[in-house]
Protein backbone atom coordinates (compact mmCIF):
# COMPACT_ATOMS: atom_id res chain seq x y z
CA UNK A 1 0.00 0.00 0.00
CA UNK A 2 1.36 3.43 -0.88
CA UNK A 3 2.15 5.83 1.92
CA UNK A 4 -0.61 8.20 0.84
CA UNK A 5 -3.15 5.36 0.83
CA UNK A 6 -2.00 4.27 4.26
CA UNK A 7 -2.33 7.82 5.58
CA UNK A 8 -5.79 8.10 4.01
CA UNK A 9 -6.91 4.86 5.62
CA UNK A 10 -5.57 5.91 9.02
CA UNK A 11 -7.33 9.29 8.77
CA UNK A 12 -10.54 7.51 7.87
CA UNK A 13 -10.13 5.08 10.79
CA UNK A 14 -9.62 7.94 13.24
CA UNK A 15 -12.56 9.88 11.81
CA UNK A 16 -14.84 6.87 12.18
CA UNK A 17 -13.77 6.35 15.79
CA UNK A 18 -14.15 10.06 16.55
CA UNK A 19 -17.66 10.24 15.08
CA UNK A 20 -18.67 7.06 16.90
CA UNK A 21 -17.70 8.64 20.23
CA UNK A 22 -20.53 11.14 19.71
CA UNK A 23 -23.31 8.58 20.08
CA UNK A 24 -25.19 9.31 23.28
CA UNK A 25 -26.16 5.73 23.93
CA UNK A 26 -23.43 3.59 25.43
CA UNK A 27 -24.65 0.52 23.52
CA UNK A 28 -24.62 2.24 20.12
CA UNK A 29 -21.24 3.81 20.84
CA UNK A 30 -19.50 0.60 21.93
CA UNK A 31 -21.07 -1.41 19.11
CA UNK A 32 -19.92 1.09 16.48
CA UNK A 33 -16.39 1.26 17.88
CA UNK A 34 -16.15 -2.53 18.08
CA UNK A 35 -17.36 -2.95 14.50
CA UNK A 36 -14.94 -0.32 13.19
CA UNK A 37 -11.97 -1.90 14.94
CA UNK A 38 -12.94 -5.41 13.85
CA UNK A 39 -13.42 -4.38 10.23
CA UNK A 40 -10.09 -2.60 10.01
CA UNK A 41 -8.25 -5.48 11.72
CA UNK A 42 -9.91 -8.00 9.43
CA UNK A 43 -8.80 -6.12 6.31
CA UNK A 44 -5.36 -4.90 7.41
CA UNK A 45 -3.43 -7.40 5.26
CA UNK A 46 -5.17 -6.69 1.95
CA UNK A 47 -2.70 -5.69 -0.78
CA UNK A 48 -5.00 -5.39 -3.80
CA UNK A 49 -5.38 -1.67 -4.55
CA UNK A 50 -8.83 -2.09 -6.10
CA UNK A 51 -10.10 -3.94 -3.03
CA UNK A 52 -8.56 -1.27 -0.78
CA UNK A 53 -10.27 1.46 -2.76
CA UNK A 54 -13.58 -0.41 -2.51
CA UNK A 55 -13.20 -0.77 1.26
CA UNK A 56 -12.22 2.91 1.65
CA UNK A 57 -15.34 3.97 -0.26
CA UNK A 58 -17.48 1.70 1.91
CA UNK A 59 -15.90 3.18 5.06
CA UNK A 60 -16.53 6.72 3.78
CA UNK A 61 -20.17 5.84 3.22
CA UNK A 62 -20.37 4.42 6.75
CA UNK A 63 -18.80 7.61 8.10
CA UNK A 64 -21.55 9.61 6.44
CA UNK A 65 -24.16 7.32 7.97
CA UNK A 66 -22.66 7.77 11.43
CA UNK A 67 -22.54 11.51 10.92
CA UNK A 68 -26.19 11.60 9.84
CA UNK A 69 -27.21 9.45 12.81
CA UNK A 70 -25.50 11.79 15.23
CA UNK A 71 -26.69 15.07 13.69
CA UNK A 72 -30.42 14.64 14.44
CA UNK A 73 -29.58 13.92 18.08
CA UNK A 74 -27.55 17.10 18.27
CA UNK A 75 -30.29 19.13 16.59
CA UNK A 76 -32.93 17.69 18.92
CA UNK A 77 -30.82 18.48 21.98
CA UNK A 78 -30.24 22.05 20.82
CA UNK A 79 -33.93 22.45 20.01
CA UNK A 80 -34.97 21.10 23.44
CA UNK A 81 -32.51 23.40 25.20
CA UNK A 82 -33.75 26.40 23.23
CA UNK A 83 -37.39 25.57 23.98
CA UNK A 84 -36.66 25.23 27.70
CA UNK A 85 -34.87 28.56 27.67
CA UNK A 86 -37.77 30.25 25.82
CA UNK A 87 -40.38 28.90 28.23
CA UNK A 88 -38.35 29.99 31.25
CA UNK A 89 -38.45 33.62 30.07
Amino acid sequence: MAASSRAQVLRLYRALLRESQRFGSYNYRTYAIRRIRDAFRENKNIKDSEKIEELVNKAKANLEVIHRQWSPCQVQTCFSTAMKWIYQQ
